[in-house]
């Protein structure tokens, strides 16, 4: 009776790792959280630090808690995401090879950049841009990292900024998987590199441009302020704002550019924007304040940008939360420590609902 009473008390869990599941028989009221990622440790070889778990039910609380105030239910269905150990001792030794590259490579950056010369005349190359872009070589598909890079690198609107506010930034290149798991960015030495993350969280493809350029805007504000203060989010804000401006002065410039020479064509990240705004504002309707037919043009699109700036502000604070900036302060023995700022624990439990 006892045997079976017990047996009752478990709870059985399904487990998803990439391709692999497991089953497990836990008791809810006397195991932890810990205690389940310590489970999965062994089975998976991905460290309790790097776990993240994702199931329905979603309940904020420390890894010393039990699985029932957890909110984990008998027959719940758990995703793990995390590297093994040995896919990241894989990317660490790679990494080692990359970053003799890179010292190279940053020498060269630091030489004066070659003249250009063209048979229309001099062309001079502005000191307010990304002066190298580099993706992890030791990534998978390493080539459409580095034209996701490039195409950020070239964007008209960010380049506009760069050039107004005078940042300039050594290195454009990509956070690896095992590095800071819960930041989208991270800024380090006010420009002197920035880190993106382009790939999604399972490793499965890239991340829209959209949402990868506006980390990248937030980012680029860290060249200026290093906390997340008023100061920061005033000048976050206004970067959002002016990049969304930019873009619908050179949408309206091809109306004049007819005839004249190569029409200017939105970006697919213009489009997008464009386009979320409308759904929102006038979708469906008359969801815009006013009659819409009594709108001029210039009027319709003054609204769909104020929506898209409200919408820019709470993306703002999304991205505030998962980002990260670092300065180097203090070299010992050859080895710069760097401090900043991270935002939410390494591990975290998730909520799968839709």
């Amino acid at each position: 009776m006892a045997s079976s009473s017990l047996a009752e008390e478990l709870i059985n869990l399904t487990i998803s790792h990439r391709s692999q599941t497991y089953q497990l028989q836990l008791d809810p009221s006397t195991e932890t959280v810990h205690d389940l990622q310590q489970h999965l440790w062994e089975l998976t070889s991905v460290p309790i630090h790097l776990q993240k778990l994702i199931y329905k039910g979603k309940k904020n609380v420390e890894s010393s808690s039990s699985l029932r105030d957890a909110g984990i239910v008998n027959g719940a269905k758990i995703t793990l995401l995390g590297n093994p150990e040995s896919d990241i001792n894989q990317l660490l030794d790679a990494e080692k090879q990359q970053q003799k590259k890179e010292e190279i490579l940053r020498a060269r950056a630091a030489k004066a950049p070659p003249k250009v010369r063209s048979a229309g005349g001099p062309k001079t190359i502005s000191r307010y841009r990304f002066h190298r872009i580099e993706p992890l070589r030791h990534m998978p598909e390493p080539s459409k990292a580095e034209a996701l890079l490039k195409r950020l690198s070239e964007d008209q609107a960010i380049q506009h900024v760069m050039e107004k506010h005078k940042f300039s930034v050594g290195l454009l290149t990509e956070l690896a998987p095992h590095e800071h798991p819960e930041l989208l960015g991270l800024n380090k030495n006010a420009g002197e590199s920035i880190h993106l993350r382009l790939r999604t969280d399972r490793m499965d493809g890239f991340r829209l441009y959209s949402e990868v350029r506006r980390v990248l805007c937030h980012e680029l504000t860290h060249n200026v302020w290093g906390d997340h203060d008023d100061n920061f989010k005033a000048l976050n804000s206004r970067l959002n704002r002016e990049v969304a401006e930019f873009e619908r002065q050179l949408r309206e410039s091809t109306h004049t550019l007819m005839g004249s020479g190569p029409v200017y064509t939105p970006t697919n990240a213009e489009s997008e924007m464009m386009a979320e705004a409308t759904s929102h504002v006038l979708g469906g309707g008359s969801s815009l304040p006013g009659d819409n037919a009594t709108l001029t043009p210039a009027e319709r699109r003054a609204r769909v940008l104020e929506a898209t700036l409200k919408r820019l502000q709470a993306e703002e604070q999304h991205i505030e939360d998962m980002c990260g900036s670092t300065a180097t302060t203090t070299t010992t023995s050859g080895v710069s420590t760097s401090t900043g700022t991270a935002a939410g624990p390494s591990t975290s439990v998730e909520d799968s609902t839709p």
